[in-house]
């Protein structure tokens, strides 16, 4: 499945940036790896409904936009971890600034906290 983007004939900065993380789960991966490296078996446990086939493409696109970093071990089995990138981590207060405008603006909903770690 090819990606899919928003035409953007005027180089919108937000259309670039929603292009980039507007899908529902990258959000959540970013947000996943905030709190440190993972692995996909992790990844994919932590949020059970994403199919390993669309989370490993997720994985695929943040990486080839510079936004999270695989890392392969020379192992037998082979590992491999994810973790933030510099660019990723400079999206952390964006997202906790979206957690917090939920909280604020449906306050008949008990959400969990995020913990996304303050760099």
């Amino acid at each position: 499945m090819s990606r899919k983007y928003i035409d953007n004939p005027n180089a919108c900065t937000l259309v670039h940036t929603m292009n980039i993380i507007g899908n529902k789960w990258k959000p959540i991966i970013i947000y996943l790896l905030s709190n440190g490296p993972m692995r996909f078996g992790k990844l994919n446990a932590l949020v059970p409904t994403i199919s390993k086939k669309v989370l490993t493409t997720q994985l695929k696109e943040l990486e080839n936009d510079e936004l999270i970093i695989r890392k392969s071990y020379a192992e037998i089995p082979p590992r491999v971890e994810y973790s933030l990138s510099e660019k990723a981590k400079g999206l952390l207060p964006v997202l906790k600034e979206l957690s917090q405008w939920a909280e604020n603006n449906f306050p008949e909903i008990e959400f969990e906290e995020c913990r996304i770690v303050d760099l």
